[in-house]
């Protein structure tokens, strides 16, 4: 660049025809090129897509969404180093120029790779399920991750070996900080083998509702460094994977259905054959009732509370959905109450009897004290 501008200022460039000519073509190929990639968007590509959904699967498809914007960029790319190869004047050197070219050729094809990662992860679950594989959900957003950063490394090294730079010598330096690096790395790679132990052991999948010392709530992804979880007030907590694969994990998700137990207390007074019959109806509405897991149920006169008969339920919904719990539990409440109502029994509140004064006891027992000192004297 520099040595065209020193040509020009002794050349009288304003009236070289060549000069504008050449320098109309460079900025005519360019603009070609450009036309070139608006029409292969319109056109070519929508076409190409339209073929592609008529395919059996959607493999071809994710390989044209994939590699739309590289190819796009690759006009572009195209359409400059022609314009600067028909340039009067020699902006970049030709050598440094086809290496430009190589390294950008390698970066749109991996980028296009890269956006089809994601895709392929799609294509192997559909594969699990026509094959009746089961494969759990966490597995592969991970998965993807890794192979996301295997492709970067791999291209940036290839590209560093297309500049002529020494990739073994490199590795080799940085196997001599090695120590250095894994010190000062130590939280990076605890949190991607505690990442590792969560996708092997699976305590938890996305989606799931989980509960440890440090968090409670719905997972929603999982990276080398960290697990997001939502919380029910809907803000996303990133737990580290150290932090998370070391503490106790509770997965509601999986429980099979939930438990209701509590103590129902009648008044004192009810009748025996009254409470009989509360237990019985309660115990027979329970095996009725839709919402409840039939392989255990009881329903038992308990104890003799200090102010009530103590009824103990313990019970199961067949839902371990949050909402739906709290529904069968309301309705089951809600038939209680018209059992006690029909049967004429009344729940017992907690009483408190405050006595002020001298029982006839005490009484009794102080005026026998009184005679017989009198009876002494």
């Amino acid at each position: 660049m520099i040595h065209w501008f020193t040509e020009t200022l002794t050349a009288d460039f304003w009236t070289d025809t060549g000069f504008w000519i050449d320098l109309g073509a460079a900025f005519f190929i360019l603009t070609l090129f450009l036309v070139w990639r608006k029409l292969f968007t319109k056109y070519f590509f929508k076409g190409i897509l339209t073929l592609s959904s008529k395919t059996p699967t959607d493999l071809f498809r994710y390989i044209v969404i994939s590699f739309d914007k590289p190819v796009r960029m690759f006009f572009v790319v195209l359409g400059i180093f022609f314009a600067l190869k028909a340039a009067p004047f020699v902006l970049i050197e030709a050598a440094t120029l086809s290496i430009l070219i190589r390294s950008s050729i390698i970066g749109l094809i991996a980028w296009g790779i890269f956006n089809f990662i994601p895709y392929s992860s799609n294509l192997f679950t559909n594969l699990t399920n026509r094959l009746e594989v089961e494969v759990d959900k966490i597995v592969m957003p991970f998965v993807t991750k890794v192979l996301r950063f295997i492709l970067l490394a791999l291209t940036f090294s290839i590209i560093l070996d297309v500049w002529g730079f020494d990739v073994g010598g490199i590795v080799a330096g940085l196997g001599l900080g090695g120590l250095a690096f894994a010190l000062a790395a130590q939280e990076s790679i605890k949190n991607l083998l505690g990442g590792l132990i969560i996708v092997t052991e699976k305590p938890f999948t996305i989606g799931d509702w989980i509960k440890t010392p440090s968090v409670e709530g719905v997972v929603e992804d999982i990276t080398f460094r960290s697990t997001e979880i939502r919380t029910f007030a809907q803000a996303v907590v990133t737990v580290p994977n150290a932090t998370l694969s070391n503490e106790p994990i509770t997965n509601w998700s999986k429980m099979g259905k939930r438990q209701i137990s509590f103590t129902l207390g009648l008044q004192y007074d009810t009748p025996k054959p009254t409470l009989e019959r509360v237990v019985r109806r309660i115990e027979e509405m329970l095996k009725n009732h839709d919402g409840i897991d039939q392989e255990t149920i009881m329903v038992r006169f308990d104890n003799f509370g200090t102010s009530s008969l103590d009824i103990f339920l313990y019970f199961f919904t067949k839902s371990v959905n949050w909402g739906e719990y709290l529904e069968v539990k309301e309705d089951i409440n809600f038939k209680i109450m018209e059992i006690i109502e029909e049967e004429r029994a009344g729940v017992s509140l907690p009483t408190t009897t405050l006595q002020f004064g001298e029982s006839k006891e005490e009484e009794a027992f102080k005026n026998e004290l009184r005679e017989t000192k009198g009876q002494k004297a």
